[in-house]
């Protein structure tokens, strides 16, 4: 506050046009400040990305066998999680996503809980209560592991009923996978797409038509899950992603959106190196869709990781081999995928970031410091 003279009329006349002039500076001054504090507090889009089975070796794959170079080289803080589930030091996909969900460390096959099976809110589930809009995407049912993980709370992983009737609470704005068979060939008799249609769902069993911009969207595009890259799938993952950003963007709200790359997983279970190849090729390609929308909206978060390794993938030497003398030749131009399991790996999991908050996601820690620091960066903890 001004502290006027008492000494000399001038001086008090002086100090009056100086204190006016101060105030007025410091009046635009916070008008500034309040503009640039509101643009700095502009609520924060997330996209989680989970490539499920992918470890380093399924990464170096999208380097070594891509036509284009890969997204995955737009990065620049990189880190590695930790994955072991409170009850077996090699993890499932369903306690390694809900660590990811919670910041729980829970045993394997939980879903939505902690390890006394008690159900415990998902990241999902709080920024729905925050007025956040909320969507997953899978290759997989919409009850498969990893995205019931975000949205489901039940005892064991394979509980798909009642993983579908969670998802009828409606806190799932937009959401695309397969599983229609969850939904409408139940024990319980019921129709839960009739049911989502009466809450205020679009639901379409045919394909990626339109959404509607007015409603809640959701697509169930296969009785189980989606076919696979060799297996004739096309840019369903792309486009899928494509369409949930585009929805969100028809509305002001904040976003938060899980796409998964389900059959990484599948093909190391498989020791397929050509499907878990492609599929790992086409989830970099997805990768590609989401840095383009973040070119145009910088206010946006993307964190890309898996729940675990799968196959003990390594990507090695590749040998050309005489048919007749089976005499193994090294060609040095190329590389060749190799596995020791067809099952889930120990391996540290690579963990990459970009944009708003991305430095917070460098170093080695357990993946229940995902949801943390997803908080972290969104301001809901400090």
């Amino acid at each position: 506050m001004k502290i006027y003279s008492t000494i000399a009329l001038s001086a008090l006349v002086l100090g009056s046009i100086f204190s006016c002039t101060e105030t007025q500076k410091t009046e635009n001054q916070e008008s500034t400040d309040q503009v640039s504090s509101a643009q700095n507090e502009q609520p924060l889009n997330v996209i989680l990305m989970i490539g499920d089975g992918m470890g380093i070796a399924q990464v170096s794959t999208a380097f070594y066998f891509n036509d284009t170079i890969s997204n995955f080289e737009q990065f620049n803080s990189i880190g590695f999680t930790k994955t072991s589930s409170s009850s077996h030091t090699i993890t499932d996909s369903a306690a390694g996503a809900t660590a990811m969900a919670t910041g729980q460390q829970t045993y394997n096959r939980a879903i939505g809980v902690d390890k006394d099976s008690v159900s415990v809110p998902t990241i999902l589930e709080e920024l729905d209560a925050k007025g956040y809009q909320t969507g997953l995407i899978s290759l997989t049912s919409i009850t498969h592991a990893t995205p019931a993980s975000f949205y489901a709370h039940v005892k064991d992983r394979d509980q798909h009923e009642d993983i579908a009737m969670d998802l009828t609470k409606g806190k799932v704005d937009f959401f695309a996978g397969g599983g229609w068979e969850y939904f409408t060939q139940r024990e319980d008799g019921k129709n839960l797409i009739t049911q989502l249609e009466e809450s205020g769902y679009q639901i379409d069993t045919l394909g990626l038509n339109p959404y509607n911009a007015e409603k809640k969207n959701g697509y169930l595009l296969a009785k189980t899950s989606m076919p696979s890259v060799i297996d004739g799938r096309d840019s369903y993952l792309q486009d899928a992603t494509t369409m949930a950003l585009n929805y969100f963007d028809s509305k002001e709200d904040p976003f938060f959106l899980m796409v998964e790359g389900s059959f990484i997983d599948w093909g190391g279970h498989e020791k397929n190196d050509q499907m878990m190849i492609q599929e790992t090729i086409d989830f970099d390609k997805t990768i590609g869709v989401v840095m383009d929308y973040m070119k145009k909206n910088p206010n946006t978060l993307l964190v890309v990781t898996a729940d675990h390794e799968t196959g003990g993938a390594a990507v090695g030497k590749y040998y050309d081999v005489d048919p007749k003398t089976a005499k193994k030749t090294e060609d040095p131009t190329k590389v060749q995928v190799y596995f020791i399991t067809d099952q889930h790996t120990g391996e540290l999991i690579p963990i990459f970031a970009k944009g708003k908050g991305e430095e917070l996601f460098g170093g080695i820690y357990q993946n229940t410091q995902v949801y943390s620091k997803l908080k972290q960066a969104l301001g809901m903890i400090r």
